[in-house]
C-alpha cells in the first residue's frame, strides 16, 4: 500500500467558507478528491473507489468517530494531534468527486486557518490516503482509503506545489512569535485581538 496525496487548490476544490452558531463556527465545504480523470500526479481513482472510501469515512463520523485533519502535507499516514486544525464534519459524493466539509477547530494550527480564511487567504485541501497504484502506466487506483483530509497553502502556479503553512509561517520574520502566541492565549480572548493584528501582518507578508 502506498501513501497517495492529492492537491486541491481553492478554486479547483470550489471552495466554500460558512459561518454557523452566529459566526461562532468557521467551516470549509468543497471537492476533497476527484474521480474518473488523471490528476496532476498522473492517477486516476475510479469513481467506484472513491464512492466506497468516502462511504467508509461518512459512516466513521456517523458512528461518532473524529476525523482530524491536519495543516500542510504530513510525512505518513498518521494524525499529528499538535498540528490539528479542523475535523471533517461530512462527506459524501456528488457525481464523480468526493466532497466535504471541515469545521475549523480552535487549536493554534486551527486559529491561524481561521484568521487566514476570514483575511481572505485562499487555502486549498489535499486528500491524504493509502492504496495501490498499477505500474502498467495507467496510473489506476486501487484498494483506496481515505484517512482524512489536509489543509494546505495556494500554490502559486499551476501544478506548484503547495507551500506548507507552518513552514512559511515559521521561517517569516516574527513568525515563531505568533506561534507561541498562538498557543498562549487560545483561552484568552482579551488577548486574541493582538494575536490576530499579529497573523494579518504576518500574512500581508506570505501572500
Amino acid at each position: 500500500m502506498n501513501l497517495l496525496r492529492e492537491h486541491l487548490s481553492f478554486d479547483q476544490a470550489n471552495i466554500v467558507v460558512e459561518n454557523a452558531n452566529d459566526g461562532k463556527d468557521l467551516y470549509m465545504k468543497g471537492i476533497c478528491i476527484q474521480g474518473g480523470v488523471k490528476n496532476a500526479n498522473q492517477r486516476v481513482y475510479p469513481v467506484n473507489e472513491i464512492g466506497r472510501a468516502v462511504k467508509t469515512l461518512s459512516d466513521q463520523i456517523a458512528g461518532g468517530y473524529s476525523v482530524l485533519g491536519e495543516v500542510d502535507h504530513p510525512e505518513g499516514l498518521t494524525v499529528n494531534l499538535d498540528r490539528v486544525s479542523h475535523m471533517i464534519s461530512e462527506m459524501w459524493m456528488d457525481g464523480p468527486n468526493g466532497y466535504g466539509k471541515m469545521k475549523i477547530l480552535p487549536t493554534p494550527m486551527g486559529s491561524l486557518v481561521k484568521t487566514m480564511l476570514e483575511s481572505g487567504v485562499k487555502l486549498g485541501v489535499s486528500s491524504r490516503g493509502s492504496g495501490n497504484v498499477k505500474e502498467d502506466g495507467s496510473g489506476e487506483v486501487s484498494d483506496f482509503e481515505i484517512i482524512t483530509v489536509d489543509v494546505v497553502a495556494q500554490p502559486s502556479a499551476p501544478g506548484a506545489y503547495p507551500t506548507p503553512i507552518y513552514e512559511h509561517l515559521m521561517n517569516a520574520r516574527g513568525g515563531y512569535k505568533a506561534y507561541e502566541l498562538a498557543q498562549a492565549t487560545k483561552d484568552d480572548t482579551k488577548a486574541q485581538k493582538y494575536l490576530k493584528e499579529s497573523l494579518v501582518n504576518l500574512i500581508n507578508r506570505l501572500q
